[in-house]
C-alpha cells in the first residue's frame, strides 16, 4: 500500500509531478492543429520551460508521433523541438524570456528549412517556416514571462505587459485544447467557458467580458465551428458578472440558464446540445474550484495605486528630514554655547570688584595690561588659593587677599554653574536623541511596503467573522514578499473577542488553509490580532532558570514571539542585581521590546526607545542588559542584538562560534548602544543564549554539549544545573539558559 504522505515529502516529487504533466502535455498537443496546420503549442511551450521540462515535453511529442504513426508528417515539429532541448543544454544557466523566444524561433525556421531543403521544397516554403517560426517564438516568449512571473514573483500579472502575455498563453490554449477530439465534448469550450464564470465570479461584468472574448477567439483559431458555437459566452460572461455577490452555486446555474437562455433566443442551432453540455460541464468544475481559488496567484493591477503610498512616503520622509534638520540645529546651538568662555567675565567682574577703587589702576591695566591680565589669567585657572600660589606677574598688587577671596568665591560659583551645565547637558542629549527616534520612527511609518492588498479576501473574513457575532472595525488582507497571506483584524476595546485562537480558526475555516495568529496587541481604544500563513521555518524554544541565593525573584526576564510578519524574537534581559528590583526593571525592558515591535516599530528604534524610558523613569540609578535573537522565518536568516548582554553561542555546519559585544546595558547611557550582527544560520543549528550567571568557564562545556547532540532541553537543562560549578565567585547571581532550535 502507497504511503501517500511519504510520497508528498518526497524531495523529488515536484520535479517527478512536473515532469509527467509536461509529458502528457507534449502528447496531447502533438496530435492537434490549429487553422488546418499542425499546432506549434507543444514547441512553445518547451521553448518556455527549464531544460527538464523541455526534454518532458519532447519525449511526450514523439511517443505521440510513434504510437499513431505519424514521425514522418512531424519530423519537423520533432526536429525543431529536438533543437531547442540541445540549445537550452548550454543557454539553461542564462535563461530568459527573450532568450526562449528567439531559440524556439531559430528552431523552427531552421528544422523547417532544413527538411523542406532536403525533400526540394525549400523555396516557396522558407517564408512559410519563417513566419511559422516567428508564431511559435513569440508564444514560448509569452509563456516564458508568464512562468517567470510565477517562478520568481509567485504571481500572474494579467496587467500591461504581462496581461498581454497572458492573453498569448490563453488564446494558444485554448485552441489547441480545442483541436483534442474527444467524443461530444470540447476540451477547450470546457476550459474556457470555466474560466470565463470563474472571471465573471470574483472580477465581475469586465472580467466575464474579457476572457470570454479571449475564449471565442481561442475557439475560432481551432476551427470556425468551434468558435460560432461559443459565441455568446462573452455575453453570459457580462451577464453573470452583475450576479457574482451570489453563492457559487447560484453563480454556476444562473450563469448556465443565461447562455441556454441567449441560444434559444438567437437561434443558434451549431452542435447546440453539445454547446450546452460543455457549458454544463464547465459550471460543474467552477463549483469545486471557486472555494479553492486565491488571488494569491494573480495580480491585475487594480490593487491600490501606488500614487497614494508614495505621497505619503513623501510626506513622511520630508517631516522626518525636518526633525533631523531641527535636531542638528540645536546640538549646533548647544555646542556654541557650551564652549563659550567665561573667564573674561571673570577677570572683568573681579578687577572692577577690587581694582576699582586702588590708585594705581591705571598703571595696572593701561601701562602693564599684558602683565596683569596674565596673572588674572592664572587666578581664574586655580582651583586651590593662598599666598604661596600667588601669581608672580601680580606680585605688586595692594590687595592681594581681597583677589584671592573675590577668585574663590567666583570659583565656587563656576563649579556650581558647570555642574547645572553637565545636568543641562544630559537633559539635552537625551532630547536629541529622543528627536533621532522620533525621526526614525516617522520615516519608518513612511516606508512603502511591498505587499499585494486582496479585497476579495478582506470581505470574505469580515463576513465570515460577522456571521459567528464578531464585528471588526477594520480588516486588511494581503500578500507579503514571500507571496504568504496575511491578515490584521481590528477590533475596537470594548468589543474584542476574547481569544485570538478563535478568530484565528475562523478565518482559517473560511478560506481552507492552515494558519496560525499572534496574540492580541492593544493600542488606545483598538486591539489587533495577525492571522498569517506559517512561514518556512519554525523556532523551537527551551529555557530553564534558577535564583541567586536568598533570593524569592529571579531577576532574569525572558520570552519568545512573533510578529505575525515572519519574523520570530526572542528576548531576555538581565536586571542590575538581584531581586525583584531587578526582575522589574527587566520585565520592563523586555515587555517594552514586545509590544513595541509588535505593533511594527524596528527593533533598533524600540531599543532607542525603551533606553530613553529607562534614563528618565526615575531618579535613582537603574539598568538592564538586553539579549535578542531575531530570525527571519521565511529565509532562516538571524541576526543577534545585544545590549550590555552575555556571549552567545551558535552551532552551525558542525563548529561553536561565539559572538560578544562590548556594549552597555540599557538605561545607562543616553545614547543607547546597539550591536547587530547577521549570521549565518539552517535549519537545525542551535542557539545558546544566557545571561551573566553563567561564567566563561562554563563555555568549553557548552561547546562539548553542543556538539554532542540535538536535544537542546538536554543542553539547557545541563548548562543550568552546573552554573554554580563554574562560577568561580562566592555570591551566585540569577541563571537564565535559553536554547533555540529552527526546524524546516
Amino acid at each position: 500500500m502507497f504511503d501517500i504522505k511519504r510520497i508528498k515529502n518526497w524531495k523529488y516529487a515536484g520535479d517527478v509531478l512536473g515532469f509527467a504533466v509536461c509529458t502528457v502535455a507534449g502528447y496531447l498537443l502533438s496530435g492537434t492543429s490549429v487553422g488546418g496546420v499542425s499546432t506549434f503549442a507543444d514547441i512553445s511551450a518547451a521553448g518556455a520551460v527549464s531544460l527538464p521540462s523541455a526534454v518532458a515535453v519532447f519525449t511526450g511529442s514523439f511517443v505521440h508521433s510513434i504510437i499513431s504513426g505519424t514521425v514522418g508528417k512531424n519530423i519537423v515539429k520533432l526536429s525543431a523541438l529536438a533543437l531547442i532541448v540541445i540549445i537550452k543544454m548550454f543557454l539553461e544557466p542564462r535563461s530568459e524570456p527573450k532568450l526562449n523566444g528567439i531559440n524556439t524561433g531559430i528552431s523552427v525556421f531552421v528544422s523547417g528549412a532544413a527538411v523542406s531543403a532536403v525533400i526540394g521544397e525549400l523555396p516557396y516554403k522558407l517564408l512559410f517556416y519563417l513566419f511559422y517560426g516567428g508564431i511559435a517564438g513569440f508564444a514560448a516568449y509569452s509563456a516564458a514571462i508568464v512562468l517567470y512571473g510565477l517562478r520568481k514573483k509567485r504571481v500572474a500579472d494579467i496587467s500591461g505587459k504581462g496581461g498581454f502575455s497572458c492573453a498569448v498563453v490563453y488564446i494558444v490554449t485554448i485552441a489547441s485544447l480545442c483541436a483534442v477530439k474527444l467524443p461530444a465534448l470540447d476540451l477547450g469550450v470546457i476550459a474556457g467557458a470555466a474560466a470565463t464564470l470563474t472571471a465573471s465570479y470574483f472580477y465581475g461584468q469586465t472580467g466575464g467580458v474579457l476572457c470570454g472574448t479571449l475564449t471565442v477567439g481561442g475557439a475560432f483559431l481551432s476551427s470556425s465551428s468551434a468558435g460560432t458555437e461559443i459565441v455568446l459566452l462573452p455575453v453570459a460572461g457580462l451577464l453573470a458578472g452583475f450576479f457574482n455577490k451570489q453563492r457559487p452555486q447560484t453563480s454556476a446555474v444562473l450563469f448556465t440558464v443565461i447562455y441556454f437562455v441567449m441560444t434559444v433566443f438567437t437561434g443558434l442551432s451549431v452542435n447546440s446540445a453539445e454547446s450546452i453540455m460543455n457549458i454544463i460541464c464547465a459550471a460543474l468544475i467552477f463549483i469545486p474550484v471557486s472555494g479553492r481559488f486565491s488571488d494569491k496567484w494573480i495580480s491585475t493591477g487594480t490593487e491600490p495605486a501606488a500614487v497614494f503610498p508614495d505621497v505619503i512616503n513623501t510626506r513622511m520622509s520630508f517631516l522626518s528630514d525636518t526633525f533631523r534638520e531641527l535636531r542638528c540645529e540645536s546640538e549646533r546651538i548647544s555646542d556654541i554655547l557650551a564652549d563659550g568662555s567665561d573667564n573674561d567675565r571673570e577677570i572683568a567682574e573681579n578687577s572692577e570688584a577690587v581694582c576699582s577703587m586702588c590708585y594705581r589702576r591705571p598703571f595696572c591695566w593701561k601701562s602693564d595690561r599684558g602683565n596683569t591680565y596674565r596673572g588674572f589669567s592664572k587666578l581664574s585657572e586655580m582651583c586651590e588659593f593662598s599666598r604661596e600660589s600667588f601669581p608672580s606677574e601680580l606680585s605688586d598688587c595692594l590687595h592681594k587677599d581681597e583677589l584671592l577671596d573675590a577668585f574663590n568665591r567666583s570659583s565656587h560659583e563656576k563649579a556650581a554653574a558647570k555642574l547645572m551645565e553637565m545636568r543641562f547637558s544630559e537633559s539635552r542629549s537625551l532630547l536629541h536623541e529622543q528627536m533621532k527616534i522620533t525621526e526614525e520612527l516617522i520615516r519608518a511609518a513612511g516606508e512603502r511596503l511591498d505587499v499585494r492588498c486582496s479585497e476579495t479576501v478582506s470581505r470574505s473574513i469580515r463576513a465570515k467573522l460577522c456571521k459567528f457575532g464578531f464585528e471588526p472595525t477594520a480588516v486588511i488582507a494581503y500578500y507579503n514578499a514571500r507571496d504568504r497571506l496575511l491578515a490584521e483584524v481590528y477590533f475596537s476595546a470594548d468589543n474584542a473577542p476574547e481569544s485570538s485562537r478563535r478568530i484565528c480558526d475562523l478565518i482559517a475555516d473560511e478560506l481552507h488553509l492552515q494558519l496560525d495568529c499572534t496574540e492580541f496587541v492593544r493600542s488606545g481604544n483598538e486591539v489587533r490580532i495577525r492571522v498569517f500563513e506559517k512561514p518556512a521555518y519554525s523556532m523551537e524554544v527551551y529555557a530553564a532558570s534558577s535564583c541567586a541565593e536568598n533570593e524569592s525573584a529571579n531577576g532574569d526576564t525572558h520570552t519568545a514571539f512573533t510578529d505575525g510578519a515572519g519574523i520570530g524574537y526572542v528576548v531576555l534581559s538581565d536586571g542590575m542585581g538581584t531581586g525583584r528590583n531587578a526582575s522589574a526593571e527587566s520585565h520592563m525592558v523586555v515587555g517594552l521590546f514586545k509590544r513595541l515591535t509588535a505593533s511594527g516599530v524596528n527593533f533598533e528604534s524600540a531599543i532607542k526607545l525603551i533606553n530613553s524610558i529607562m534614563i528618565t523613569k526615575s531618579s535613582e540609578e537603574s539598568f538592564a542588559t538586553l539579549d535578542v535573537l531575531r530570525i527571519d522565518l521565511d529565509e532562516c536568516v538571524l541576526t543577534v542584538v545585544k545590549s550590555g548582554a552575555a556571549a552567545t553561542l551558535i552551532r552551525h555546519r558542525g563548529g561553536v562560534m561565539k559572538i560578544t559585544a562590548p556594549t552597555f546595558p540599557i538605561g545607562i547611557y543616553e545614547r543607547s548602544e546597539i550591536f547587530t550582527r547577521v549570521c549565518e544560520f539552517e535549519a537545525g543549528d542551535i542557539v545558546i543564549m544566557f545571561s551573566d550567571g553563567i561564567s566563561e568557564n562554563a563555555y568549553p562545556f557548552i561547546k562539548e554539549l553542543l556538539l554532542g547532540g540535538d536535544d537542546i532541553r538536554h543542553i539547557v537543562s545541563e548548562i543550568c544545573s552546573k552554573a554554580e560549578v563554574f562560577n568561580p565567585t562566592i555570591h551566585a547571581d540569577d541563571v537564565t539558559v535559553i536554547g533555540v532550535k529552527v526546524n524546516k
